[in-house]
């Protein structure tokens, strides 16, 4: 036996002992499960339609060229452009309306967009000329009167473009960017409406995105102006599930969820202050990611669903997404995207080249795949409308050296009779939350609407969050401790 098999045996037993060393945190609660299925929830989405998704993309894409500019354009034929889109959409969202008997406030977020200024390097402006934008969204207000104000919202953009983003003639179908987000907006639209949830839900179709996240931008900031209680953003870009003939690395069960690490609105001191204590990951956004996964693990464990992957940036190279306007303005976003997508097929001139098929073509769009990021987008939306708001003024105790963590917060506002709140936990490596207890198993304590919790878990080697969840189990997403 050589000298360097003895060293790996004896490093292995070493590994081995750590592992099983009774550690405080392994300890301390349970391994993270699955939180309850919601009764009223589930038969919703078995009501997602792959052939109602089907239709309304074929419909979206028979506009010919959905591109921005095109509001402002005279002389296109009847029936395509941007302005007839947007008035489809509207229609679509007043049925909804009209078949829940009133439930949704359909609205018209319409505003003229300045002509832009040439960027550092010389390029063009994407607008050149005072723009007219109309964003298009249903408000179904909760039923619960304490729990209306809060919000979660779902979008996509229903602009297109080719190659060129000036051109407003060239057919430009956008079936998979973005009509695959926008169909997902539309579905849980037409699904949602005909339930009953506490908080209120807003289904989004934006314009400007190609121009440069325009239609996000004015819509974002709008929400903050009027002091919408926004809680999520779910925006859906590119999720067509690509299907180019010879693609062996697509998968078709898998989504992307980005997410922000440290906040866009973040200031300097906040920055310092994520960075220092190691929560660069611990973001809104980036737990609201998580719900998504939470999300998954309750409704689709069987492998035939689709399932969300946290991806920790903001977006992909070089490109951006709605949800980071959103993040602009202080609310918390996410983006899902397919998991490999096919440049060929992005704004491109639909053309074949050198054997190659160019342009983003209904073909090439998976009808079943946009159904199954249609149900996670309505689950997590129907979820996190159902659940009590988030705890609020989360924070770590940290003015004793001890190896306990002490955490306080306060109950959500308007929080249900019967909310109670789950502890979660993780390692510093670790992306998603590895375990959990109930607040009341760790002497939990409560002075008016400010709760007490110590954990015998050392707060220098975890990652803590905090959970509201009703009688039923239903949870929000996690909150971090300051």
């Amino acid at each position: 036996m050589t000298k360097q098999f003895l060293a790996a045996a004896v490093f292995g037993l070493a590994l081995s002992a750590a592992s099983a060393q009774q550690l405080d945190f392994r300890v301390t609660g349970a391994p993270l499960r699955a939180d309850s299925v919601d009764p009223a929830i589930a038969p919703l989405l078995r009501q997602v339609s792959a052939t109602q998704i089907q239709k309304n993309i074929e419909k979206l894409v028979s506009f010919h060229n959905r591109s921005t500019l095109s509001s402002m354009e005279t002389g296109l034929p009847e029936g395509t452009g941007i302005t007839a889109a947007a008035a489809w959409i509207k229609s679509q969202f007043e049925q909804y309306s009209k078949d829940c008997g009133g439930c949704l406030e359909v609205k018209e977020d319409t505003f003229i967009e300045p002509a832009g200024k040439p960027s550092a390097n010389g390029a063009p402006p994407r607008i050149n000329r005072p723009t007219k934008l109309t964003n298009v969204y249903a408000v179904m207000k909760g039923t619960d009167p304490t729990q209306s104000a809060r919000r979660v919202l779902v979008t996509g953009h229903y602009d297109t473009r080719v190659g060129d983003v000036m051109d407003t003639h060239a057919f430009a179908p956008g079936a998979n960017d973005d009509s695959s987000g926008t169909a997902v907006s539309l579905e849980c639209a037409r699904v949602l409406s005909k339930a009953k949830l506490p908080a209120t839900v807003i289904f989004v179709a934006v314009a400007g995105e190609e121009q440069g996240l325009n239609g996000s931008r004015h819509l974002a900031q709008l929400a903050k102006s009027e002091g919408w209680q926004l809680e999520a953003v779910l925006n859906n870009d590119i999720v067509g599930g690509n299907t180019t003939p010879g693609e062996k690395l697509q998968s078709k069960s898998l989504v992307r969820v980005f997410s922000e690490n440290v906040p866009l609105n973040a200031t300097e001191a906040e920055m310092r202050r994520m960075l220092s204590l190691g929560e660069e990951s611990d973001s809104p956004s980036r737990q609201v990611a998580r719900e998504v996964l939470s999300v998954a693990r309750t409704y689709f464990p069987v492998p035939t669903s689709v399932k969300p992957v946290m991806v920790l940036r903001l977006d992909r190279y070089l490109r951006g997404g709605d949800h980071s306007s959103f993040n602009r303005e202080g609310f918390a976003a996410v983006r899902f995207s397919e998991w490999r997508e096919d440049f060929h097929h992005q704004h491109q001139q639909v053309r074949t080249e050198n054997g190659i098929e160019y342009g983003d073509l209904l073909k090439f769009d998976d009808f079943g795949y946009i159904a199954r990021v249609a149900r996670l987008n309505l689950a997590t939306l129907a979820t996190m409308a159902t659940a009590p708001g988030m705890p609020a003024k989360v924070r770590m105790v940290t003015s004793n050296l001890d190896n306990d963590s002490i955490l306080k917060f306060d109950a959500p506002e308007g929080a249900p009779e019967g909310t109670w709140y789950q502890l979660v936990w993780r390692e510093t490596n670790a992306s998603d939350w590895q375990f959990a207890g109930k607040a009341a198993a760790y002497a939990e304590k409560a002075d008016g609407a400010t709760h007490t919790v110590t954990l015998p878990v050392s707060k220098d080697n975890t990652l803590f969050g905090v959970r509201a969840c009703t009688r039923a189990g239903i949870c929000s997403p996690a909150v971090a401790p300051l």
